[in-house]
């Protein structure tokens, strides 16, 4: 697998709804652990996250050519049967 740079700067969307939900729950517990703890290593990996999970865009995800979105969840067309 190789890493592409020219890719990590396009900001598009790769991360999907279900995985922003999970990056925002695990990026708010480390920033909430890191502060009883005083870990700054806590703090900046949950911050990470937590952008990440906002902003649905990931970097490393990018560079990877990565794609957690599903197709079927950005589609606002109704079925036709």
């Amino acid at each position: 697998m190789s890493f592409d740079f020219k890719r990590m700067t396009k900001f598009e969307h790769n991360i999907g709804e279900k995985e922003k939900k999970y990056r925002l729950y695990a990026g708010a517990a480390l920033i909430a652990i890191s502060i009883f703890t005083a870990s700054i290593a806590l703090l900046l990996v949950g911050m990470v996250l937590v952008g990440t999970g906002f902003s649905g865009w990931c970097p490393a995800y990018s560079g990877m050519g990565k794609n957690t979105c599903d197709t079927s969840e950005n589609d606002n067309t109704p079925e036709e049967n």
